[in-house]
């Protein structure tokens, strides 16, 4: 139901954009959010983007680097990543749930997608 895609290998300062592709019903209200894992590590939030449309949350580490954001008419969410650093590379998996609001609780999200992987190289 969520399919994750646009993982690669960067060189650090370069860009990405992962896209999450989901069923329709999560496009009414779902808030959607991306996480990502490095190796070793436990799973951590990165952004979330509410149904309503509020404004976006995002982890202070990718604050004002990294943009989240939905095209419904492609039942799409996007995380677009700029200035990308060693420390961003990781599996970035989309989540939703279904509330208002985002959420930087692993637990607080129902359904996952199977993660892309991103490599940023230094």
């Amino acid at each position: 139901q969520l399919q994750a895609s646009g993982g690669g290998l960067v060189q650090a300062g370069g860009s990405l954009r992962l896209s999450c592709a989901a069923s329709a019903h999560f496009f009414s209200r779902y808030t959607m959010a991306w996480f990502r894992q490095a190796p070793g590590k436990e799973r951590e939030f990165v952004a979330a983007n509410s149904w309503r449309g509020g404004p976006p949350y995002y982890a202070d580490s990718v604050k004002g680097r990294f943009t989240i954001s939905r095209e419904n008419s492609k039942n799409t969410v996007y995380l677009k990543m700029n200035n990308l650093k060693s420390e961003d590379t990781a599996v970035y998996y989309c989540a939703a749930r279904y509330a208002d609001g985002g959420s930087s609780n692993v637990r607080d999200y129902t359904y996952w997608g199977q993660g892309t992987l991103v490599t940023v190289s230094s």
